[in-house]
């Protein structure tokens, strides 16, 4: 199957201004949002949860430790080199996202913790251990934040296994940090 990556002049009706304000924001639409398009509804869902995830408690260092989380678990690599460059944007440490990107712990203690809990709520398919969670909690999150990490980890999911239905090709903005899980 073929998936066309739509542009705000060919997306249905419903996503038109869904990636006008894209191309707005980002200076142009990335490739999975421009096939989300083509299903109004999913993209709408996707932006939604976006702009709902970021009012989350978490800081946005914090919220990228899931979402790269999440998407290196489930091997995403569009989803991983797109988050790679998001977080250099938002000045999240180097060394925080290439742990990440290479399936290695964070230094940092606590966001360590949060690492690893997102990475076992994706695993687990939402049955973390409870020494995670205690581990979770001890490193100075809140029952609260546990949500708030499901709530990322659905996000993320969508998005994630888009990628790999629709095999999204991944945005010239995007290709410096290319990864593959299996490198």
């Amino acid at each position: 199957m073929t998936y066309p990556v739509h542009t705000a002049e060919t997306a249905p009706e419903g996503a038109k201004e869904i990636l006008e304000g894209a191309r707005n924001t980002f200076g142009f639409v990335p490739n999975l949002m421009g096939v989300m398009a083509g299903v109004p509804a999913l993209v709408k869902a996707y932006v939604a949860l976006m702009h709902i995830f970021d009012e989350t408690s978490l800081s946005p260092t914090e919220r990228q430790i899931v979402l790269l989380t999440a998407s290196y678990e489930n091997g995403c690599e569009y989803c991983v080199a797109a988050h790679s460059i998001i977080a250099g944007m938002q000045k999240v440490a180097d060394n925080v996202v290439q742990a990440i990107r290479h399936g290695r712990p964070i230094e940092d203690r606590k966001l360590e913790a949060l690492r690893r809990f997102a990475s076992e709520v994706v695993t687990s398919r939402g049955w973390p251990s409870e020494a995670t969670t205690r581990a979770f909690l001890g490193a100075g999150y809140t029952e609260a934040q546990i949500l708030e990490v499901i709530l990322g980890v659905g996000f993320k999911t969508l998005s994630n296994y888009t990628t790999h239905v629709t095999d999204t090709p991944l945005d010239q903005a995007f290709l410096k940090a290319a990864w593959s899980k299996a490198a």
